[in-house]
Parts: structure tokens; C-alpha cells; sequence
């Protein structure tokens, strides 16, 4: 599932933004089939200049009915009546994300046979202190078996020791067990989740368990302009 809105407060319209000859959500849709993993790849969005972008160039697209305030919602609506077990989130803003992250976070699932793992995401180390302290990389902290502690966009850890610290970007791709997905549209919005803006804060508030999965595989988020120049650079190269 590819939740997709066309409206977005950093830059509007950047779905529809050309990236190297296709726009960004085709550009997500086709890499996102092309990788052979899933039995069926849609868009969901609440955008008929996004549904008919992708219905007339031959995708599969779900109108939203509700209005929704973040993807969880938006894809456990078009996800309620599909009959699955493992339903994977791919942002329409990560074009570019790698197959071999993706069978990581589904191997995660296979590897569960007592089912304790609601939902699986990716990380990647950063270092460079721009990405450190930009708001817009949500950073992840976990636990010794690499389950997520907390999420935000402030650089965590504190490095009070410089040269011990480490930081984690955490990457907008999800895997979730259908019936933990459909639980969260139940829940109720705490206040950490609020303030950061992070939608996956109210998992861990719930006592849901996101499993973190280590990658180097490491894709484009567009979310500036400038992230739009860079992706189109790393397209055509």
C-alpha cells in the first residue's frame, strides 16, 4: 500500500512532480511492483489528480471514503475488506526503496512464528550533522533485540559521550500485521505523538512492538524541492 496525498505542507503537489520522465508516486508505484515481492501493489489516496495519474497509466488505485489524518488510517480503511496477514506501507515520497530492505522487513514476519511482532520498519545509520539535527529525519532509538524505544526529530540519543553515540534515521516503510494496523485506527492520539507529528510514536504509547530492521540500502525521501533535485540527479545517473 502507497498512501499518497497530494497535498503536503513542505512542498504541495510533490507527488506530481516530475522525477526523471515519470512522476514521483508513478516512480514509487512501478519500483514498488517491479520488486516481485507482493501479491498486489495499490495506491491509496484521497487525490483524484493522484487516482486518475495512476489508473490511466494502467496501476491500481483505492479512493479513500473518510478523510484521514495520517497513512495508518488511510491504509487500514482500504486494507479492512483485503483478505491478508502482512500489509506493507511504502510512502508515495520513497521512490526509490530497495528490494533487499523490503524482503528484510518481510523475512521479519516469517521468522515470527508466535506472531509477537506487530509491526517492522527500516533504519539506517547516519553521521553527517545536518542529518543529525534536520527535523525532517526522524531518528530511532532501540533496544538491544533492535526494537523501537522512541522516535523523534530531535537528535537522540544526547551525546554526553561523544564517542559511544550513534544515531539512526528511521525510514518512512512499514510492515504491519493487518490486525495491528486496524487496532490503531481505535486509538487514541497521545501527547507525544502530537508534538512530534510521528504516527508511529502512538504504536509504541499502545504497547505495540515495531520490530527495527537495519540497512544500508538507503533511499531518497522527498520531502523539499531540494531532495527533489537530488533524486532526479541519482535517476539519471
Amino acid at each position: 500500500m502507497i498512501p499518497a496525498r497530494y497535498e503536503a505542507s513542505r512542498f504541495p503537489g510533490k507527488l506530481m512532480k516530475d522525477l526523471a520522465g515519470e512522476t514521483v508516486i508513478m516512480r514509487t508505484y512501478i519500483n514498488a511492483v517491479n520488486t516481485g515481492l507482493f501479491e498486489e501493489v495499490y495506491v491509496v489516496t484521497d487525490s483524484e489528480i493522484i487516482f486518475n495519474e495512476v489508473t490511466q497509466q494502467g496501476g491500481k488505485a483505492i479512493m479513500s471514503i473518510a478523510e484521514h489524518e495520517c497513512g495508518s488510517d488511510r491504509i487500514a480503511e482500504a486494507v479492512a475488506s483485503i483478505d491478508c496477514d502482512i500489509v506493507v506501507n511504502v510512502q508515495g515520497d520513497e521512490p526509490n526503496v530497495h528490494k533487499d530492505a523490503l524482503a528484510d522487513l518481510l523475512r521479519v514476519f516469517k521468522n515470527d512464528d508466535d506472531k509477537n511482532i506487530d509491526l517492522a520498519s527500516i533504519m539506517h545509520q547516519i553521521t553527517d550533522l545536518n542529518e543529525i539535527n534536520n527535523p525532517n529525519n526522524v531518528k530511532v532509538i532501540v533496544d538491544t533485540n533492535n526494537f523501537a524505544l522512541y522516535f523523534s526529530r530531535s537528535p537522540i540519543p544526547f551525546p554526553r559521550e561523544k564517542s559511544t553515540t550513534k544515531y539512526f534515521k528511521h525510514q518512512g516503510i512499514y510492515a504491519f500485521r493487518k490486525s495491528a494496523l486496524l487496532e490503531f485506527t481505535k486509538m487514541d492520539m497521545e501527547y507525544l505523538e502530537a508534538s512530534e507529528k510521528i504516527e508511529c510514536i502512538r504504536y509504541l504509547a499502545y504497547n505495540k512492538t515495531i520490530k527495527m530492521v537495519e540497512t544500508k540500502h538507503v533511499s531518497i525521501g522527498i520531502d523539499t524541492p531540494e531532495d527533489l533535485v537530488k533524486a532526479n540527479k541519482e535517476f539519471i545517473k
